[in-house]
Order: C-alpha cells, then sequence, then structure tokens
C-alpha cells in the first residue's frame, strides 16, 4: 500500500513542520499512525479552541478580539500536544538519521517489488515537479502518485473536508465574478487558516519522496548489479 523508508533528514526541517501543523512532522518520517492521531487531534482542538481565528485577530492587531475569540478550557489542553509534536519531530529524525547511517554502512537490503491480493508495488523513477504540480492542485494527489496510497486517501479526504467547511469554492466563484466583498463575508476563516499549511508541506513532502524513492531505486539496482555480477575479490579504484 505504500514504499516506507528511512533517510537521512534535517531534524529542523521536521520540527518546522511539526510546529506549522502538528502531526506533519511524522508524515515526513512515514510514521503514518501517529501522523494520523496527532493531525486529527491539531484539527479538533484547534477548531474548539478556536485558535485560527485567534491568530488571524491577533495579525490584525485586535489583540483584544483575539482574547475574547479564544476557549481557554481548550486551549490548555492544546498546549501540551502542540509542544510535544515538534519535540517528538526533532527527536525522532535525530534517531532515524543515526538508523539510516547504520543501513548504509551494513548494505541493509532493499525490496524492489511486492504483490498480494490488493495489487502490486515497485520501485521506479517519479518526476519530483510532477509529484508537486498534482500535490498543489489537489493535496493528496501526489502521494498516490508516488503510490503513498494511505497517506494519499487521508490527506484528500481530509482537504475536500476542510474546503468544504471553510467555503472556500463559493469564495472562488465570487472572486472570479468580481464579487469581492461577498467573497471575503463566505469564508469561514477558522477552516481556511488549515489550508497554507497543508498545501506547503504536501507540496514539499511529495517533491521530496519523490527525490528520495529516485535514491532508493539507484541504490537498489546498485545492490543487484554488484551482488549478480561483481566479482568478489574486486577492489574498488578509488
Amino acid at each position: 500500500m505504500t514504499i516506507t523508508q528511512i533517510h537521512a533528514k534535517n531534524p529542523w526541517i521536521t520540527a518546522f513542520f511539526s510546529f506549522s501543523f502538528p502531526g506533519f512532522g511524522n508524515f515526513l518520517l512515514h510514521r503514518y499512525a501517529k501522523a494520523f492521531v496527532l493531525t486529527a487531534w491539531e484539527v479538533f482542538v484547534n477548531t474548539h479552541a478556536r485558535v485560527n481565528l485567534g491568530i488571524m485577530y491577533s495579525l490584525q492587531g485586535q489583540f483584544e478580539k483575539a482574547k475574547q475569540v479564544l476557549a481557554i478550557e481548550w486551549l490548555l489542553l492544546y498546549v501540551a500536544i502542540y509542544v510535544y509534536g515538534i519535540w517528538d519531530g526533532y527527536r525522532s529524525s535525530v534517531d532515524i538519521n543515526k538508523l539510516y547511517l547504520l543501513a548504509e554502512r551494513e548494505d541493509a537490503p532493499i525490496k524492489p517489488y511486492t504483490m498480494n491480493a490488493w495489487g502490486y508495488n515497485y520501485l521506479d523513477k517519479r518526476e519530483p515537479i510532477m509529484a508537486a504540480v498534482w500535490s498543489f492542485l489537489m493535496p493528496g494527489l501526489g502521494h498516490i502518485y508516488l503510490h503513498k496510497v494511505i497517506a494519499g486517501f487521508f490527506i484528500f479526504a481530509g482537504t475536500i473536508g476542510l474546503v468544504y467547511l471553510s467555503h472556500l469554492p463559493h469564495s472562488l466563484y465570487y472572486t472570479c465574478t468580481g464579487e469581492f466583498a461577498a467573497a471575503k463575508s463566505v469564508l469561514n476563516m477558522q477552516w481556511t487558516l488549515y489550508l497554507p499549511s497543508i498545501y506547503i508541506f504536501i507540496a514539499y513532502d511529495s517533491y521530496v519522496s519523490a527525490v528520495e524513492y529516485n535514491k532508493l531505486h539507484d541504490k537498489e539496482m546498485v545492490q543487484f548489479l554488484r551482488r549478480s555480477y561483481q566479482r568478489p575479490g574486486f577492489e574498488m579504484p578509488v
């Protein structure tokens, strides 16, 4: 159902995406169970605490209105999980980088093909730009293109729900017809403010995943050629 791998990552990038949206750091690390839980918790608690509305009013300089709109009883539940997501993303990246170095030195085997009753999956070359473009047009499609089926459908379904609740299609319609006041008034900003983080992360993750899958494909090919055709006593000239 997917291609899971470990590769070297900058822990600060993982922490940054965990900061922008709890759970995204674990998506980068291919730890999907934890990513789904943290992402669902972020949407649930953020919506009840009305954090996005507080952020919007704060950016507009309406600090009193921001304080009034926040639900303190939910906000206090939000903080611990939010900080944990950032800490766990950084810590996990450091540990996975160590595992990656061990796998490199031990020349760990790579499985290039699998097939079962659900279908088949195999390593091949993918276009990183194409993955990013599909993700930008509709989050989830880039991951499905990369055969990250479970993550792709989770992102796809989640984005459809957020777009529907934010009334973004209505706003785009009014914008195209020149009714800008109606376009602003129809938007539900609590739900709309989820979308920028999602679009930026999904495009980045699909692009990086395609690049790393291509490296994994080349590495598997090198392993096959060396084990099948290289003499055991061959010494590399460099």
